[in-house]
């Protein structure tokens, strides 16, 4: 179990402690060093870090061929690098991992919490949270590449619409349309049939 103090002092502010407990369950890993290397869809079996210095050695050596994911949050080391002597020791440094993997993890959260219309209830909010952590997992969500999609941004994160947020005067042309279009009880052309007429014309 990871130490919440240390979730507390490093991840994201924008998401709750619980939701980052649940995404490093998911998606990430109890070990620092930890170095995952696909190729493809296939798992490519490296020799277990020991010391940072070995973690990093493993990712250059990697990068650039493979998918490379590092740290607690299963960080994408390549994300952003354009040579392996870019890289920061510190992608291996246990706060600085959960700080990088948590503030990247959010963007890809609001991205897909966007594409559901940005609910609010609870009952769709584990949906939203197993898609983003396949999106975080493969790197993509409906075609986009999250992690180079532009960040939909808090600030347009939105309650969807509600009933009672409509303008009372647009409520009532809303209600009156509605009525408009229930058939009246004197209009003979919508009225149900009381007769059944089915069986006329039919052989006994």
């Amino acid at each position: 179990m990871l130490d919440a103090v240390l979730i507390q002092q490093c991840a994201d502010p924008s998401l709750k402690p619980a939701i980052v407990e649940q995404f490093i369950a998911k998606a990430g890993s109890q070990d620092p060093l930890a170095v995952t290397v696909r190729s493809g869809n296939r798992v490519v079996l490296v020799p277990k870090p020991i010391t940072p210095e070995e973690a990093l050695a493993l990712i250059r050596d990697n990068l650039g061929r493979n998918t490379v994911r590092v740290g607690i949050t299963q960080y994408p080391a390549g994300l952003g690098i354009v040579e392996a002597g870019q890289l920061k020791p510190d992608m291996v440094e246990p706060c600085e991992n959960i700080r990088m993997g948590t503030a990247l993890f959010a963007k890809v959260f609001r991205i897909v919490l966007k594409w559901y219309g940005n609910p609010t209830a609870k009952e769709v909010l584990p949906q939203v949270m197993d898609d983003a952590v396949i999106a975080w997992q493969t790197g993509y969500f409906e075609g986009v590449a999250v992690f180079r999609a532009e960040d939909p941004g808090q600030e347009e994160i939105t309650q969807p619409e509600r009933v009672d947020s409509v303008e009372p005067e647009q409520k009532a042309a809303l209600t009156k349309d509605e009525d408009a279009t229930k058939p009246g009880p004197s209009d003979p052309n919508k009225a149900e049939i009381r007769i059944d007429l089915s069986r006329i014309g039919s052989k006994s």
